[in-house]
C-alpha cells in the first residue's frame, strides 16, 4: 500500500469523486452558452494544471515546455462601452483596452494558447498601459513589470468551438479549446477580464 492510499480512511469516498475545481470556479453555473461543461476526470494532468495555474502561464510552458515561449499580439485596441460590462464592474461610457495574443514555442512553433483580455483602462497606472503598448510581453509579466499586486477570481471553465477565431489561430488549430476565464483585481477592484483557450 502506498502511502496515499494509506492515509484514506475506511468509508471516505474515492480519489475519482474528488472535484479539485469545485472551489477554485466561483461561477460555473454562468458560463456563456458556447462553452460546454468538460469532465475533469478525462482531461490530462498538464490540462488540468492549466485550468488551475494561478501565476504567468507563460512561465509555467516555458518549465513544462523545456522552451522559450513568445507572446505574439495579435490585434489590441481602446473602445468606450456601449453597455454595463458585469464582471468588470464598469458602466456604459468606460474604456476598456481589448487586447489578444497567442503564445508560441519559440524552438518548436508549437501553438500553447490563445487569450482574448478586456481591461478597464482607468483602474491600471500608467506603467502598465505602457507595458500593454508595446508588442510583446505577456499579461502576467507587464503586471509584474509595472508592480500591480493582483490576485486572480477563476470564474468558468469549459469546451469551446468559437465562431470567430483569429486567422493566426486558426491556421494552427482548428478544433475544440478547452477554455477558462477569470478577472483580476486589484485594490478590491476588477482590473481586467481574461478568457483563455487551449487547444483540445
Amino acid at each position: 500500500m502506498n502511502a496515499i492510499s494509506a492515509t484514506r480512511q475506511p468509508g471516505s469516498e474515492p480519489a475519482a469523486s474528488f472535484d479539485p475545481l469545485a472551489r477554485v470556479f466561483v461561477a460555473r453555473a454562468e458560463r456563456p452558452p458556447g462553452v460546454a461543461p468538460v469532465d475533469i476526470a478525462t482531461l490530462s494532468p498538464f490540462q488540468r494544471a492549466l485550468l488551475v495555474i494561478d501565476g504567468t502561464v507563460t512561465q509555467f510552458l516555458e518549465a513544462w515546455a523545456l522552451e522559450p515561449v513568445e507572446v505574439l499580439r495579435l490585434d489590441q485596441q481602446e473602445f468606450t462601452l456601449a453597455a454595463p460590462e458585469r464582471w468588470l464592474e464598469l458602466d456604459a461610457g468606460e474604456a476598456v483596452i481589448r487586447r489578444r495574443v497567442m503564445l508560441r514555442g519559440t524552438l518548436s512553433g508549437r501553438f500553447y494558447t490563445w487569450a482574448d483580455s478586456s481591461i478597464a483602462v482607468g483602474r491600471i497606472p500608467p506603467e502598465m498601459h505602457r507595458g500593454l503598448e508595446r508588442a510583446g510581453g505577456g499579461i502576467g509579466r507587464i503586471l509584474i513589470e509595472a508592480g500591480v499586486e493582483s490576485r486572480r477570481e477563476a470564474l468558468w471553465y469549459g469546451r469551446e468551438r468559437p465562431e470567430a477565431v483569429p486567422p493566426e489561430v486558426a491556421a494552427c488549430h482548428a478544433g475544440d479549446f478547452l477554455v477558462r476565464s477569470y478577472r483580476l483585481l486589484a485594490d478590491g477592484r476588477p482590473l481586467m477580464l481574461i478568457t483563455e483557450r487551449f487547444p483540445f
